[in-house]
């Protein structure tokens, strides 16, 4: 069984390979485009291209559970993996919605602060439902304490809402939401793997590998741009692979470095830039972006059994 998810991976990368560039044609017809404001001219550029993602995702895990019905006749852990299948495709489909609220060709207008929330917080239902997770936990000065309930009714929630928008922060450039995907997911997938976390380790792979194949379309100069489908993807992912592969805690130093990434002076810069010849510098910017979340997330792999 362990080729099954190299072939499901492969399985993964093709579709993105394949569709994006139908995809692209076709939000082109239907004018969801933008103006990309990274280039000279500004010209309208597709977006939304996390539906791509979302696809490729979709056929390798589907790929999996075939095989493993029909050929191995395995299904005890389909339940879970279901599970996090439905809190990713729900939460890219907030963010689809957040895509196609556009007022103008110059920017996405999107959902209201408050409707973001409320709306990704439908996205961890499926996770609630199947008491995804473990439920003991270890607290500060308590020790590793059993909260029940408290853990898919409130930590779960918690958690999808938070990972989606704090993936949304950090977004703006050709190739930066996707290259910075390439390293968490990466990161994660391989923390997860050493750790025998097998569900987490394969999610991780798919999306690895599916972002991978977009990125060829979203890097400089980008012929899609990623959109709110593919942040909130990315945030239902970690989310979803903390969850089942029980590596909460490798996950909130994620976010740590995302949030410290942030608001630091680095960031402000790069999302603030006042040189007069920005546009020359900003695929620089982008790669020194990828290339530091690179070295902090290099972490993950070195602390060890963090749960």
């Amino acid at each position: 069984m362990t080729i099954l998810p190299i072939i499901s991976a492969i399985v993964a990368f093709l579709t993105v390979l394949l569709l994006t560039p139908w995809l692209i044609r076709y939000l082109r017809k239907i004018g969801l485009t933008v103006k990309d404001q990274n280039k000279k001219n500004k010209p309208l550029v597709p977006i939304s291209g996390g539906m791509a993602v979302m696809a490729g995702l979709f056929m390798g895990i589907m790929t999996y559970v075939f095989f493993q019905t029909f050929y191995f006749n395995y299904k005890e852990p389909m339940i879970y993996l279901f599970a996090g299948l439905t809190t990713i495709i729900m939460i890219t489909l907030v963010g689809f919605i957040d895509d196609l609220l556009i007022k103008s060709k110059d920017e996405s207008s999107g959902l209201k602060q408050w409707q973001k929330p409320l709306l990704t917080l439908t996205a961890a239902v499926p996770l609630m439902v199947v008491n995804a997770g473990i439920t003991a936990i270890w607290i500060p000065f308590v020790g590793r304490t059993d909260i029940g309930l408290i853990y898919p009714l409130v930590l779960i929630p918690m958690g999808v809402i938070g990972a989606a928008n704090m993936v949304n922060l950090l977004a703006g450039f050709n190739g930066l939401e996707t290259g910075m995907g390439i390293v968490y997911t990466g990161m994660l997938g391989l923390y997860s793997y050493f750790n025998g976390r097998e569900i987490a380790t394969f999610i991780a792979l798919i999306i690895f590998v599916s972002l991978i194949a977009f990125y060829i379309f979203n890097k400089t100069p980008a012929k899609i741009l990623a959109g709110d489908s593919l942040t909130y993807l990315l945030g239902g992912s970690i989310a979803v692979i903390a969850i089942l592969g029980n590596i909460e805690k490798a996950a909130l130093i994620w976010v740590f470095l995302q949030w410290k990434d942030k608001i630091s002076p680095q960031e402000k810069d790069i999302l603030s830039p006042t040189h007069t010849d920005k546009n020359r510098k900003i695929h620089r910017k982008t790669n020194n972006h990828i290339f530091y979340n690179i070295r902090t997330n290099i972490l993950f792999i070195n602390v060890g059994d963090l749960n």
